[in-house]
């Protein structure tokens, strides 16, 4: 895929750094295919995250969302480990962790554990438009001109 320059448009809009920064990631693909997960759209401003993540417990998985990145860990306690009479593992036991990049004002609602399945619900406020006040300055109040002096050599 090609790469794309983004520079002309850094001109012309402010706050999109992350935007510009997302579409350059989306050149290089990515490698990590476990665990699976599906995002659907489940109202007008309501999306879910579902993740198969079969013999996980709650207490091996986290959730983090800093700033607009969604992390989800997995990561299988040493505690459980067989004893070897395993003929055949199809299920996996590897850590993992999966990343999801939210846009502008999605919220994280609530996440539950059913069925070997992880369910992350988001919901994304609708932006309203706000009013911005303009301050009056009062004449006292005005920064004064400083005066030129005129200094003789």
């Amino acid at each position: 895929m090609r790469h794309f320059d983004f520079s002309p448009l850094y001109r012309s809009t402010v706050g999109f750094d992350r935007v510009f920064t997302m579409l350059d990631s989306l050149a290089q693909p990515e490698q990590q295919t476990y665990p699976p997960y599906n995002i659907e759209k489940t109202g007008d401003n309501a999306y879910r995250i579902s993740m198969a993540v079969a013999g996980f417990d709650e207490s091996e998985l986290s959730i983090e969302l800093n700033q607009h990145l969604l992390t989800v860990k997995g990561e299988k306690s040493a505690e459980g480990e067989e004893n070897g009479n395993i003929l055949y593992r199809g299920i996996a036991k590897r850590t993992f962790e999966r990343r999801f990049q939210l846009a502008d004002h999605v919220e994280v609602r609530a996440a539950q554990l059913k069925n070997g399945l992880l369910h992350i619900d988001l919901v994304r406020e609708a932006m309203k438009p706000r009013r911005i006040a303009i301050a009056a300055v009062d004449k006292a109040e005005a920064p004064k001109a400083i005066d030129a002096q005129v200094v003789n050599s």
